[in-house]
């Protein structure tokens, strides 16, 4: 959509064909009245529609009179109208906000397995800095365009209700990798999934749910993963009292943990094609790249922790690495891993 030829610049475009239209009336009618020049016409044309009260720029005539009259009662309303909605667009903030949307637009069709998230309170402000400390390209629906406005990078945001279809699809839901909804409402969450679902088969769903009655609900109407904040927030409080050390460093195990470790997972599409269908044992690169294989996933879905070495990598499976993001790189470089 073109910037200029949106629906609100067509309403300023229409103040502003008004004002031509007035000043240029204004200006033929004394031209052809009262024989001034131009510049006289002109100028009295202004100070009339605008009662600034000037002097008149010469004597009226009787004619002149009814004239000036006529335009005084015809067009001082729409003359105010039209710089009052002019200036309220400009100053107001409308300009400011129609360009962000405009901004966010053109960017958002560029933008190609990225995660849409849709609420920006508490989980969403949380998931949001995660993906973003992980590079990960992402925008946010919200609704209350305050709390946008109130935001360092505005182009982040998309001002709609995520339960709207063609919310949904301005954020390029079809071409996006995956669509987190955090509202509050269960219901709300409910509506977006199911939206989000019959607009791409294909998208990861993580939908946020408040109570136990829910998550069947989300999972049957198409999410891949639902997850409690409240339950998944006071299981891991318990566990830190019951197996501190053991919790605190699962807590690590993340790219901005402390020690920045992390569980890389390894496709077995993004191996180069001399490594794919070889055996774990194969591709163990330990002593070269100082990462581990903990866990392995298998085309059937199932997961196996510390994998025997003798199981093929086979097409749908994935490996999973531990190591710092040192070692982490190290593996990618030394398996020449297609990251594209």
């Amino acid at each position: 959509m073109n910037l200029f030829r949106s629906k609100l610049f067509s309403r300023i475009y229409y103040f502003v064909g008004l004002l031509i239209l007035i000043v240029a009336g204004g200006t033929i009618g004394y031209v052809l009245i009262e024989g001034w020049r131009v510049i006289d016409a002109f100028y009295m044309t202004i100070i009339t529609v605008s009662t600034v009260g000037f002097r008149e720029v010469g004597e009226l005539s009787t004619e002149g009179k009814m004239f000036t009259a006529f335009l005084i009662v015809s067009s001082f309303g729409s003359f105010a109208y039209a710089i009052t909605s002019i200036t309220t667009f400009v100053v107001g903030g409308q300009y400011k906000k129609h360009l962000r949307e405009h901004k966010m637009t053109q960017q958002l069709k560029k933008m190609k397995d990225h995660v849409i998230i849709c609420g920006y309170g508490r989980v969403g402000k949380q998931v949001a800095a995660d993906l973003r400390s992980n590079g990960i390209e992402f925008v946010i629906v919200e609704l209350d365009e305050h709390l946008i406005a109130h935001q360092e990078d505005e182009t982040n945001f998309l001002a709609g209700d995520s339960t709207d279809d063609e919310i949904l699809i301005r954020a390029s839901v079809s071409s996006a990798k995956a669509v987190i909804t955090c509202l509050p409402k269960d219901a709300d969450n409910l509506y977006v999934v199911l939206s989000a679902r019959q607009l791409s088969k294909t998208i990861i769903i993580v939908s946020r749910a408040s109570t136990p009655s829910s998550v069947s609900k989300l999972k049957f109407a198409g999410a891949n993963n639902v997850i409690m904040p409240d339950a998944v927030g006071g299981s891991h409080m318990a566990s830190l009292i019951a197996n501190p050390d053991v919790m605190e460093f699962l807590d690590s195990i993340r790219v901005s943990g402390y020690m920045e470790t992390n569980v890389e997972s390894i496709a077995y599409n993004e191996l180069p094609a001399e490594l794919r269908d070889k055996t774990v044992g194969e591709l163990e690169s330990r002593p070269i790249t100082g990462a581990t294989i903990v866990g392995f996933k298998g085309a059937d879905g199932n997961y196996i922790i510390n994998p025997n070495m003798d199981i093929i990598v086979e097409p749908g499976s994935k490996l999973f690495v531990l190591g710092n993001t040192r070692q982490i790189r190290k593996l990618i470089k030394h398996f020449q891993l297609n990251r594209e």
